[in-house]
């Protein structure tokens, strides 16, 4: 074994010649995060090894990691760690022994070089849009690097038309360069059977009717902004208003949105849920009202999808990707005017037969939205590179 890195199958596995092109995918974030990227890129490989026998694939792990997240595709560990300064040259010598057609890397910053061609997916342009609500490390991480990035890469995936004009606008990259490839929904999200949702309800401790919204708690999200507007509307209809829960993990400034819910004296009428069991996800959204998620700023916006796909409304801001992912589903509110939030989760909550109508295009239209068809989009991406 060489010192650097664990080789964890065979570089002459049965499977691959040496006619085949060699593709190369960065999966170390998986150990540092869940969701997000993180989730992106555990369903882009798996899709990817359903559909793709004419490339050889060495998917890069953390040297941390305790499991592989490949099923049919090689699989190595790598010393550098996710978002390291020295990162782009330490990923670099590691990289070179692997001797790669095509890296891609799903985290935005590509190394100094490390194959032949360099694909990069690029998110979202938060740290640009909104740069105070990111951590000082995370701001310095991505704006020290993205015009560098962008120029290295010889084509960019983005999750949606919004980052696509944004690359465009702010960093200048030719539209050539640039492929949308929406992301998917996972077959587990779906209608649950009355079993599951009496179970979960029951483990998570639920309500009877809820508001929901999903996501890091953190300033990006507004959830200020959302306390601000359910406690205005629990004084105005407080008979018709059912509790808020959020549901997610714990971001940077959470304790500025622990404050504000002290200062509004909402009670009982707000309920934390940290860290929910992935199979409990669906029931969560399942068991609401409506799902809102007034963001100021999203790169996709999977809570949205995922609601549709379980057959709840969404309500969500009329910004960057999200109308991208709802379409004409649900209400699309102003994440700066309050009242419109307000007004919509009124309307959901008060006319019945139109929330269920809403539920039901909702169902169709997430069934459009597949990992599969992620994976084709990127696919044929890296054919055309090689």
């Amino acid at each position: 074994m060489t010192a650097g890195y664990e080789q964890l199958d065979a570089p002459d596995h049965p499977r691959y010649t040496p006619a085949m092109q060699h593709i190369g995918i960065d999966a170390r974030l998986t150990h540092y995060r869940t969701g997000g990227i993180s989730t992106y890129i555990r369903r882009l490989i798996t899709a990817l090894e359903q559909l793709d026998h004419e490339h050889r694939y060495t998917v890069f792990h953390s040297r941390k990691a305790t499991d592989t997240i490949v099923q049919r595709f090689e699989s190595a560990r790598l010393w550098t760690p996710s978002h390291h300064r020295s990162e782009r040259l330490a990923l670099t010598v590691e990289l070179a022994r692997f001797r790669l057609d095509l890296l891609h890397s799903p985290d935005f910053i590509p190394p100094l070089h490390g194959a032949r061609r360099h694909v990069i997916t690029v998110h979202d342009l938060t740290f640009m849009h909104y740069p105070d609500f990111l951590t000082a490390d995370a701001r310095r991480y991505y704006n020290d690097q993205i015009a560098r990035a962008v120029r290295r890469a010889d084509h960019i995936l983005v999750d949606s038309d919004a980052t696509r004009r944004d690359l465009i606008e702010m960093l200048d990259v030719p539209n050539a360069l640039i492929t949308v490839h929406l992301l998917g929904v996972e077959p587990q999200f779906r209608p649950p059977p009355p079993h599951e949702l009496a179970h979960w309800r029951t483990q998570l401790d639920l309500p009877a009717g809820y508001l929901l919204f999903v996501g890091t708690f953190e300033p990006r999200k507004n959830i200020a902004g959302l306390l601000k507007a359910y406690a205005a509307l629990a004084q105005r209809l407080p008979d018709l208003t059912p509790p808020l829960v959020l549901a997610g993990t714990r971001g940077w400034r959470f304790e500025e949105t622990m404050a504000e819910i002290a200062q509004m004296n909402l009670g009982s009428r707000v309920l934390w849920r940290e860290k929910i069991p992935q199979q409990a996800m669906p029931s969560l959204y399942a068991l609401a009202t409506v799902l809102v998620l007034p963001s100021f700023y999203e790169g996709f916006g999977l809570p949205a999808l995922e609601a549709m796909a379980c057959g709840t409304m969404p309500i969500v801001s009329n910004r960057s990707s999200l109308p991208e992912v709802t379409g004409d589903v649900g209400l699309q509110i102003d994440p700066d005017n309050l009242d419109t939030l307000i007004a919509a989760l009124e309307k959901a909550l008060s006319d019945d037969a139109w929330r269920q109508a809403q539920q039901q295009r909702g169902l169709a239209r997430a069934a459009e939205f597949t990992w599969q068809r992620t994976a084709e989009i990127t696919l044929g991406v890296y054919r055309s590179l090689l």
